[in-house]
């Protein structure tokens, strides 16, 4: 019994830190969104979604106008999609070809998923208002919330073991939320596909981090170590 309590007393100093990222930021969102997506598959709507959307109508006045439109726009074409290839690019040159491909393989596989999803789950869009910025394809899992919760993710990441930490938590924290409820604002997505969205993408790119860094290793060492 002493040696078993040694044991998992070990394991736990050793492994805590990669233990509670596996249950946190693999598992916990894994079941989040396999609960969102079992009531969409059912075509069951959530009670929350359309209040949320009117009192976000609610707030639309022109200055608001202008501030989510351009966070959506930061959210996807003008900011998620060329820092997530630039990050690439960057770690790559500088040979930290783990970190690259880390960068990578959460980034491109985030937006491949998006996509399988949407159409596997054909979620139409809201259609409570005329929204200032029309989209016309499904609605399930929002794509703008996973591409900015994966390079949210990965970044904070890869910033964990360096002094940049907090300021990329801070800046993220921002990001991300703003992000989001720029979707919501602008009625072409349910709260319920943004919250999907930020769960698929925190359990993938964590998947993906402890495969390609091994489970014990972090970003920045040598292959070896």
């Amino acid at each position: 019994m002493r040696e078993e309590a040694r044991t998992g007393a070990s394991l736990l100093r050793r492994h805590g830190g990669r233990l509670l990222l596996l249950f946190a930021g693999l598992l916990l969102p894994l079941w989040g969104f396999a609960e969102l997506a079992d009531e969409v598959r059912e075509a069951e709507g959530f009670p929350f979604d359309v209040p949320i959307l009117l009192a976000a109508n609610d707030m639309a006045r022109a200055g608001f106008d202008q501030l989510f439109l351009l966070f959506s726009a930061l959210g996807y074409e003008y900011g998620v999609v060329p820092v997530d290839i630039a990050l690439v690019l960057v770690l790559a040159l500088r040979r930290r070809y783990r970190e690259s491909v880390f960068a990578a393989v959460a980034g491109g596989g985030s937006a491949l998923l998006n996509v399988a999803a949407k159409q596997a789950f054909a979620r139409d869009r809201p259609n409570l208002w005329q929204s200032i910025a029309p989209e016309h394809n499904y609605s399930f899992p929002s794509g703008h919330a996973m591409g900015s919760m994966t390079l949210a993710v990965a970044l904070v990441l890869l910033a964990w073991p360096t002094r940049w930490r907090w300021p990329v938590l801070a800046a993220m924290a921002v990001f991300v939320p703003m992000v989001g409820l720029s979707r919501v604002y602008l009625g072409v997505h349910y709260p319920s596909d943004i919250l999907a969205g930020w769960a698929a993408a925190l359990a993938w790119t964590v998947g993906v981090y402890l495969l390609v860094f091994r489970w014990s290793g972090r970003p920045w060492r040598a292959s070896g170590q």
